[in-house]
Order: structure tokens, then sequence, then C-alpha cells
């Protein structure tokens, strides 16, 4: 593996708090950064309708290219994003019709961030991902709450998700 990684940014607003701290990871890690609010990803269906949207090449070009994949995420009722949950639901085509992608992100890491209000950890965020991550056979590589403060990144916070880049480096 070439330790190449990627940052997927789930946020319905593509500039907000979220997207600062990607920006600061990307800073951080030199990862790619692959927006889904810019990428048209239909909704799971099990008739697999929605092939010809972006999720099939987008989902190739990640298995393909990356190594380490960190999702981040903002808070929304206590969960993931709706387009994150989007994203994770439409991995079923990777199990059923395009199953040698799917097998691809066998060995993968994966690697989960939030972005709150406030400081406070929601608990059971990061169950999805890293129920996702076994069952996939991906390595968890874990989880990690952040947020602003005053419209900024406050120094502790960057140590900490630094350290938690670091973590990972050598994954």
């Amino acid at each position: 593996m070439n330790n190449k990684g990627v940052i997927i940014q789930g946020s319905a607003r593509g500039d907000g708090n979220t997207n600062k701290i990607t920006l600061f990871l990307k800073e951080q890690t030199g990862y790619d950064i692959i927006d889904l609010k810019t990428k048209n990803i239909g909704e799971f269906d099990y008739n697999f309708e929605n092939s010809n949207d972006d999720f099939l090449p987008l989902m190739k070009e990640i298995v393909d290219k990356y190594d380490t994949i960190v999702f981040i995420s903002p808070v929304y009722w206590y969960s993931m994003s709706g387009i994150m949950k989007t994203f994770f639901d439409r991995i079923s085509d990777c199990l059923y019709v395009e199953k040698e992608i799917g097998r691809k992100l066998r060995g993968k890491n994966m690697a989960v961030i939030s972005c709150g209000s406030d400081n406070k950890t929601i608990e059971g965020f990061s169950l999805p991902f890293e129920k996702s991550a076994d069952y996939l056979g991906m390595k968890y590589l874990g989880y990690a709450h952040s947020w602003l403060e005053e419209n900024t990144i406050s120094g502790p916070l960057k140590i900490k998700l630094i350290d938690f880049v670091k973590s990972f480096e050598n994954a």
C-alpha cells in the first residue's frame, strides 16, 4: 500500500465548520479531499437504478487510489449527516453489483471525525463506521470529535487532531 489518504467530507454546507476542520486535516496530512456535496449520489435502491450517478465511479477512484479513508461529518441529530449516510448506504452496490470494488475495500484503513457545535462527544456516533469497517474487512483507526470556538479551531483541538492523524500515519 502506498498509504495515500483521502478525506471524505459529508456536510450539507461545503464551506462550513466541518470544512474548516477538513482543510486543517489536509494541511496536516496532504490527503486529498472529496466533498460529497459536489457529487450526484442517489439513495440506495434495491433495483440498483442509480448506477449511472457519481457513486460507482467515485468508489472505483477511492479503492484504486487510496489506502486510508477519513470520513468527516457534522453531527446531525446525534448521527452522521444525511449525505454521509446515503454514501454508506450505497456501499451496498459494491457488495451486490460491483463486487470487485467492494472486495478492494478489504484491508483499507478507515478513520472518523465528527464536527459538532461544542466539545461534547456524541455517544455512539462512531458505531456505524466501526461496524461498517468490520463488515467490509477494513482496519478501523479510530474516532475523534471536533468543534470550532468563535469560528476557529482552538490550539488544544489542533493538537488533538494532529495526534489523531499521526496515530495512523503508519497504519
